[in-house]
């Protein structure tokens, strides 16, 4: 019997990692934070802590191993993170279509609005209104234009979105 694959990463599958180029440097800035700065300090402690003897009973020690490969982890998954970016700039895009790194204003059934950005997966934030553009509300809203609705398959059911506005953010 096939039992289905779940897709793989998208550093494995040779899918492009979408990005603006605000999120690349977010990225680039913590993998240079840790590997320039934190890596460094991690290994001194370590250090330390191992010339002191008896390492089995050390704190400092076990903690500061522990630290390191926590450190290495993410340093290998920005890595891998980084190696298959596609940046894409906003501030290029002239079109009234949703495209990735669209404002896009949106009204529920409640007649709430608010204002969502599409972005890559490594650089969504709900709270700061950024969503991925492989959420289901991305998806929903790719391609789209003002005045269309969407309908989205969401934990509370099924919910309905207007779309009342769309820009691309543009260089300061």
């Amino acid at each position: 019997m096939n039992t289905p694959k779940s897709p793989a990463p998208a550093s494995l599958s040779g899918e492009k990692n979408y990005i603006t180029p605000q999120g690349l440097a977010r990225l680039q800035a913590e993998y240079h934070q840790l590997a320039s700065v934190e890596r460094p300090q991690t290994v001194n402690a370590v250090a330390a802590a191992a010339a002191n003897g008896d390492r089995s009973e050390n704190a400092d020690y076990t903690y500061g191993k522990k630290r390191l490969r926590e450190i290495d982890r993410r340093l290998r998954f920005l890595g891998q993170r980084l190696s298959n970016i596609e940046v894409v700039d906003p501030a290029l895009i002239k079109a009234e279509k949703i495209l990735f790194g669209a404002l896009v204003e949106i009204t529920d059934e409640d007649g709430v609005t608010k204002t969502v950005q599409i972005v890559g997966i490594d650089e969504s934030d709900a709270e700061q209104g950024k969503i991925s553009w492989k959420s289901p509300l991305g998806q929903a809203l790719l391609g789209k234009e003002v005045d269309d609705e969407v309908a989205v398959r969401s934990p509370q059911g099924l919910r309905h979105f207007a779309i009342t506005a769309v820009s691309y953010p543009q260089k300061k």
